[in-house]
């Protein structure tokens, strides 16, 4: 049986990406009151300023870091390791829809060219930077928000589902990596969730979303944020290179 204290986060460091809003927003929230010292990135920094007064965050407890820059990640990742001596979890929430609605050779390539660096490049970057403190430390859990678009694929989203497919087989790759050393890498595939993220997704591919969710409704950043507390835990310690699932039944594999 897991006992309480492994889902719990006492002493540990855990870094979220994303932070400030939607889903990164509520598993600051759940796993700051689980314990953890959590660090917030964001690009957003009014956003993450009000995140950082509500969970009372010590100035070097947030960091302003667009993760479709690597240099700013190695910057925010290197300073957090200074800071704190050690990185227990990251939670990689950060993410960008991209043009919707729009037939793949409408798509322009800047356009989809930001979308992979901001949810395929940006998960690479952060799992590149985190991996050594933790290999030496022979713990660790990393965590992205993948979706289900990445599974599935959503007419419409060719630059998303691109990028969500790409970090799923990037974390089923690095799990094998990284499994002797005591790290565990997951992602999580939600359905659509009610989120900032969401609200320039046009009415027609919302509709479309919405339709194949069995549940009929759009999940809730809460119920997706106690998935990742849990991968994000000592308690996630025999799955590794998994992609768990958060899609009110639309994906049952």
């Amino acid at each position: 049986m897991t006992s309480t204290s492994s889902v719990e986060f006492n002493g540990q460091v855990v870094v979220i990406s994303g932070a400030a809003t939607g889903i990164g927003k509520a598993s600051a929230q759940l796993i700051a009151a689980r314990g953890a010292t959590v660090i917030a990135l964001d690009f957003n920094a009014a956003a993450l300023n009000e995140l950082s007064k509500e969970l009372s965050l010590a100035a070097n407890q947030s960091h302003v870091c667009d993760i479709s820059s690597q240099d700013q990640i190695d910057k925010a990742i290197s300073a957090i390791l200074k800071d704190h001596g050690k990185i227990d979890a990251l939670v990689n929430t950060a993410g960008i829809v991209g043009p919707s609605n729009t037939v793949v050779e409408d798509v322009n390539w800047s356009d989809f060219e930001k979308v992979l660096q901001v949810n395929l490049y940006g998960a690479i970057w952060l799992t590149q930077a985190v991996i050594p403190s933790m290999k030496d430390k022979k713990y660790g859990r990393i965590v992205h928000l993948a979706s289900i678009a990445g599974k599935e694929g959503n007419p419409g989203l060719s630059p998303y589902n691109t990028s969500k497919a790409g970090m799923i087989g990037f974390v089923k790759g690095v799990a094998k990596e990284i499994a002797p050393h005591g790290v565990v890498i997951n992602a999580l595939a939600p359905a659509v969730i009610s989120t900032p993220m969401n609200s320039n997704t046009s009415e027609e591919t919302l509709k479309y979303m919405i339709s194949r969710i069995p549940m009929g409704r759009v999940g809730q950043p809460e119920e997706v944020a106690e998935i990742v507390a849990f991968m994000a835990s000592k308690a996630c310690s025999f799955t590794t290179g998994f992609t768990f699932d958060a899609s009110g039944g639309r994906a049952t594999y």
